[in-house]
């Protein structure tokens, strides 16, 4: 009896010291991460410290890994991101030192599996989590990433103010179950929606007597003019990927009524390459390429091969962005041909005088670069507190508009970016010198401001280019819509071999290894994929959406 009643009491210490090991450890990491007292904690109740803003910098000696593509403007200018005066500014405003990460570029996809697979995270990843095999909430269901409710509600008032005030923005960015996984990169005004479409060299057109092209057949014209009186040997060529990826946004593949992915047809889901009209398409890109319109190498072309095609003049038209293409394409070719002159040009159609259905229309959510905090991070109140800061009203100029002094001055209230961005004294392009000091050119964690777009585009054809590319895009675009976790294993396995299908059957089709008249026997191969029910989990999610 004895020797029991001595156990019990060596069990009772045992649990007392174990409570009082906790209350100490949480108030020690309290104190390493630069909160007072009265600091709000992960477990207080919400409505207790909401409100409580962090003063920055942290007083922190805690480092955080953070995971992060580098921006293709950087490219053969710096290395890294710790290299980057905006990065090191970050961690400079914020009190918080960083690690970073990052994956080759286009290869984003591949390294975040690997990673995944190996368990090694670090604290924060910033990708396109809607296009997660199985979308967010697969991503926390199976432990990747953490849902941020409580921390977002008790340590980032910035980002929370900002949801509360706009409703619309607070919808698109939390999954059907009201989940918020990641700090959203949010376009502030409808102008920043539209900034990528075809681009064409206008002093071609004049030199030729050519009018601007708006439909596909005269489309050809202006590619065959090229090819045969301006010596052009790439006359359309674009970024491919293996995948032909800058149609996604509809171009060319627009002007036959379908897009080359899930699209809404009058309220109803719909995918292009399932639909007879990519036949047309197909025939249309194939009779190109066979003419020698379209790059010879089209399946591979990358970034810097595009690059070295338009400069050169082997290419005279294409599809980008107006900033980081169109900006940085515009002084280079002039270096090298001042006569040259690049414009903007419609998204073409079958019909003239037709709107456009479909082109490039962004989310007011904008859904690259979503910065999720990881189930493997020790420090998520810090991770929190840290991204925080963009959404604050100096963290909104540091991301927009740089380091006042350096990237730009306040001239009557506005924040006019310097020579140093504008008129690089090392002959940097404006796309090109402003990645170093903002991500306002670039998506990331913030909320981009349009003041920073009025100066970018500062070429009159990137002024005209939000018109010129203007579409009914709106009425064809899905929201960005999630299935359930058990829904999206299904249909990542699904669409999986239907995206291989459609990569192999366009790519043969195009390039000449197969006839036109092989689209019918891989829509049969389709049937055999289960794609039926891949539509039918796609129009459940926009339910569960729509009722969000």
């Amino acid at each position: 009896m004895r020797k029991t009643k001595t156990s019990l009491l060596a069990a009772v210490l045992a649990v007392f010291m174990i409570l009082v090991s906790v209350t100490t450890a949480c108030s020690s990491n309290s104190e390493e991460t630069g909160q007072s007292s009265n600091s709000p904690t992960q477990s207080a109740a919400p409505q207790d410290n909401s409100n409580e803003a962090t003063t920055y910098p942290i007083q922190t000696d805690k480092n955080l890994t953070y995971w992060a593509g580098i921006n293709s403007n950087l490219a053969g200018i710096r290395s890294s991101l710790d290299e980057v005066p905006f990065f090191q500014e970050w961690q400079k405003r914020t009190g918080v030192p960083l690690t970073f990460i990052s994956p080759t570029a286009g290869q984003q996809k591949e390294a975040l599996n690997v990673m995944l697979a190996s368990g090694e995270m670090p604290d924060v990843i910033e990708y396109s989590w809607i296009s997660f095999p199985g979308g967010p909430e697969k991503a926390i269901k199976d432990g990747y990433i953490i849902s941020l409710n409580e921390l977002i509600d008790q340590h980032a008032p910035n980002l929370k103010k900002y949801l509360e005030e706009h409703p619309e923005v607070d919808r698109l960015v939390k999954t059907d179950t009201g989940n918020y996984y990641g700090f959203p990169f949010i376009r502030g005004d409808e102008s920043l929606l539209v900034f990528q479409g075809p681009i064409i060299r206008q002093d071609w057109l004049d030199e030729l007597g050519l009018e601007m092209p708006t439909t596909i057949d005269e489309w050809y014209t202006v590619l065959k003019a090229f090819k045969e009186k301006k010596g052009a040997t790439a006359p359309l060529s674009f970024l491919s990927e293996g995948r032909l990826a800058a149609l996604g946004n509809g171009a060319i593949i627009g002007a036959f009524d379908i897009n080359q992915g899930f699209y809404l047809d009058n309220g109803q889901i719909k995918y292009g390459p399932a639909e007879p009209r990519y036949k047309d398409f197909l025939a249309t890109m194939s009779k190109w390429y066979a003419e020698g319109l379209l790059d010879k190498n089209i399946a591979t072309t990358d970034q810097k091969t595009l690059d070295a095609n338009i400069i050169s003049g082997a290419t005279g038209v294409s599809l980008g962005n107006a900033g980081s293409q169109l900006g940085k394409w515009t002084p280079l070719l002039s270096e090298k041909d001042p006569r040259a002159v690049l414009a903007p040009a419609p998204y073409p159609v079958l019909n003239k005088g037709d709107v456009p259905r479909f082109g490039q229309l962004d989310n007011a959510f904008a859904v690259n670069g979503t910065a999720a905090i990881t189930s493997k991070s020790k420090n998520p109140e810090l991770a929190v507190k840290m991204l925080d800061y963009a959404y604050s009203e100096e963290g909104h100029m540091l991301f927009n508009f740089g380091i006042e002094g350096v990237s730009y001055t306040m001239e009557n209230g506005y924040p006019t970016y310097t020579d140093l961005m504008m008129k690089n004294p090392d002959n940097l392009a404006p796309a090109q010198a402003l990645s170093l000091y903002i991500r306002g050119n670039y998506f990331g964690p913030f909320v981009q401001d349009k003041r920073y777009s009025e100066q970018y585009n500062v070429l009159q054809s990137q002024k005209d280019s939000i018109e010129v590319w203007k579409t009914d895009a709106k009425s064809t675009k899905l929201p960005p819509i999630t299935a359930t976790p058990e829904e999206s294993t299904e249909l990542a396995k699904i669409m999986t071999d239907v995206d291989t299908l459609v990569n192999e059957m366009t790519l043969k089709i195009i390039l000449g290894s197969e006839p036109l008249s092989s689209y019918e026997s891989y829509m049969k191969k389709m049937e055999t994929l289960n794609f039926d029910r891949a539509i039918e989990i796609q129009e459940a999610a926009l339910d569960r959406f729509n009722k969000r």
